[in-house]
């Protein structure tokens, strides 16, 4: 086996189903904009338009016109993500501000004689906006933990952002065998073998391909039915 890779890349990695989670995770803003429909509620009956429902009106429009401009990328892009999520981040101002509305309105009847009590809802809110939040900046990071790592004592790979990175060095392996469609069977120094399948990421042959390029020097080592 030829020992020496010279290149070093980080490759990230996505589930094959990426895209359709991704779709699938844009659609479920439709919660927020539930909450938004229901602040609108009031005003049909009759309540007068406050400060809060008027930020809520504001952040929901914009909110819309980001779930719509996410859709339209995720046709163009499902495996770009951005620095800063920003629907992430508008559904959090909805759910903040709704939050607080609620809260407020009990604190209203509260001073109007109601007896004092607690309310679970507008902590619920405000829990889920922090959750919102932290995806909005966090969503990239945890991409780039799901990378394969291509570099001159070997490789790494975490196929799944929560599990641990495993390592494998030129040095324990004899032969590399390409199996099937995207399988690859690493035959160590010791006589163990160990199967590794690429089946379930995005691209996956393409990535096996790219790590026998890379131990071989551009040549796969063996072809295996």
């Amino acid at each position: 086996m030829n020992s020496f890779a010279p290149d070093s890349s980080r490759i990230v990695v996505y589930h094959r189903h990426h895209a359709r989670r991704q779709r699938a995770k844009a659609l479920s803003h439709l919660v927020p904009a539930l909450v938004l429909l229901s602040s609108l509620l009031p005003l049909l009956q009759g309540e007068t338009l406050s400060w809060v429902t008027a930020a809520e009106i504001g952040v929901g429009a914009a909110y819309v016109l980001l779930l719509v401009r996410e859709l339209r990328h995720l046709q163009q892009h499902p495996h770009h993500r951005a620095r800063v999520e920003w629907l992430e981040i508008a559904g959090a101002g909805i759910l903040a501000l709704e939050g607080y509305h609620i809260w407020h309105r009990h604190h209203e009847a509260a001073d109007a004689g109601a007896p004092p009590r607690f309310h679970v809802l507008p902590w619920l809110y405000w829990a889920v906006a922090l959750v919102y939040v932290g995806l909005a900046f966090g969503l990239r990071r945890l991409d780039a933990r799901r990378h394969l790592h291509l570099h001159a004592e070997g490789f790494s790979l975490r196929p799944n952002p929560l599990v641990a990175l495993r390592h494998w060095r030129w040095a324990d392996i004899d032969t590399l065998v390409a199996v099937g469609e995207a399988d690859l069977l690493i035959r160590y120094r010791s006589g163990r073998e160990e199967r590794l399948s690429f089946a379930h990421l995005h691209d996956g042959p393409a990535l096996r391909q790219r790590l026998l390029e890379h131990a071989a020097g551009g040549e796969i080592l063996e072809d295996e039915a």
